[in-house]
């Protein structure tokens, strides 16, 4: 049977956690923001010409939106992978020397 101070101590830990994936996330965003314009800028020329060799030239006007929004959800999900793990790694070695 868990006791009243486990509880408190689980629900401290649990209100913690949310906040450093909360965290990741706005970080992760902010990472999108800044870094999809510079990704898409560098690599959309190359991607649409090699959609206009293969596929055809219609597709190249879809292609760089579709690239556009590829390039963000890389950047946001590697991004928040990356920040989410220091996060909390960092956190947890922090929270387990005060509880």
């Amino acid at each position: 049977m868990i006791g009243t101070q486990d509880r408190h101590r689980e629900a401290g830990r649990s209100v913690f956690m949310g906040s450093m994936q909360g965290l990741a996330n706005v970080l992760a965003l902010v990472a999108a923001f800044f870094g999809t314009p510079m990704v898409h800028g560098r690599t959309s020329a190359w991607v649409q010409d090699f959609v206009a060799r293969h596929y055809g030239h219609g597709l190249a006007d879809i292609t760089a939106f579709a690239w556009f929004v590829i390039c963000a959800l890389l950047i946001f999900f590697i991004a928040r992978a990356s920040i989410g793990t220091a996060l909390v790694f960092g956190g947890l070695a922090i929270a387990t020397r005060f509880l």
